[in-house]
């Protein structure tokens, strides 16, 4: 199955979602849910990650993951059952586990409140980040990546961490010229916005293809030092 849009009534799924929160409602409209996104976010990925393997050549790209619908509120003031967007990515490496314990080619997320999309590793574990600051610190990786991430910001990209340190981290100076990186705690290129109606359209695919491969550098340095 190719990407061929997402329907263009499919919003209207997340608004009524958002009223009703119940389980019987989703129960009677899974099926919906699985047709209307589910499945056109699957071959999205799907049709991406084919498209952007050679840029990642000599790391494996894991078939597409898409996150659950259902929200964790174990430990959430917010009770409400269910996510009122969709979320997946075609992680990188490793072994293939949860889009955010890895670096990702690819992360989409569509539903009421954004439409975002970006690539690299949103958080770092304790281990990783210890590789991560010694890379960054480095006179020679370190440069390299500094350079990566000027040229993306230059061009219009975002980028974001899970979590940022109020001061550079030890024992770094606080007058590092690579400060800001150090005190990131992961590293996610986030892409322009999408074009109004393109994700209702197959040139989906190819919009995502280019900015991925304009953001592959990141999480290619990412798998190369840590």
């Amino acid at each position: 199955m190719s990407f061929e849009g997402f329907p263009r009534s499919a919003m209207g799924f997340w608004h009524e979602l958002s009223v009703e929160m119940n389980k019987a409602w989703f129960d009677e409209n899974k099926a919906r849910y699985q047709a209307e996104w589910v499945a056109p976010m699957t071959a999205l990925l799907a049709d991406v990650a084919v498209r952007l393997a050679p840029t990642y050549r000599g790391h494996a790209l894991h078939p597409p993951k898409i996150l659950r619908i259902y929200r964790d509120v174990r430990f959430a003031k917010d009770k409400t059952p269910y996510k009122t967007w969709i979320g997946g990515a075609i992680s990188v490496g490793g072994e293939g586990g949860k889009p955010q314990d890895g670096v990702v080619a690819i992360y989409a997320h569509f539903g009421l409140e954004e439409e975002l999309v970006g690539a690299g590793q949103y958080v770092f574990s304790d281990a990783t980040l210890l590789r991560y600051r010694k890379a960054v610190a480095d006179n020679k990786s370190g440069p390299a990546i500094a350079k990566i991430v000027a040229g993306l910001t230059g061009a219009g990209y975002g980028l974001e961490a899970g979590d940022t340190s109020v001061r550079v981290p030890k024992p770094y100076a606080a007058d590092h010229p690579r400060a800001e990186l150090l005190r990131r705690k992961g590293l996610t290129v986030v892409f322009p916005a999408i074009p109004r109606g393109l994700i209702h359209k197959p040139a989906l695919v190819d919009w995502l293809v280019a900015h991925g491969k304009a953001a592959a550098p990141v999480g290619k340095w990412v798998l190369a030092h840590t």
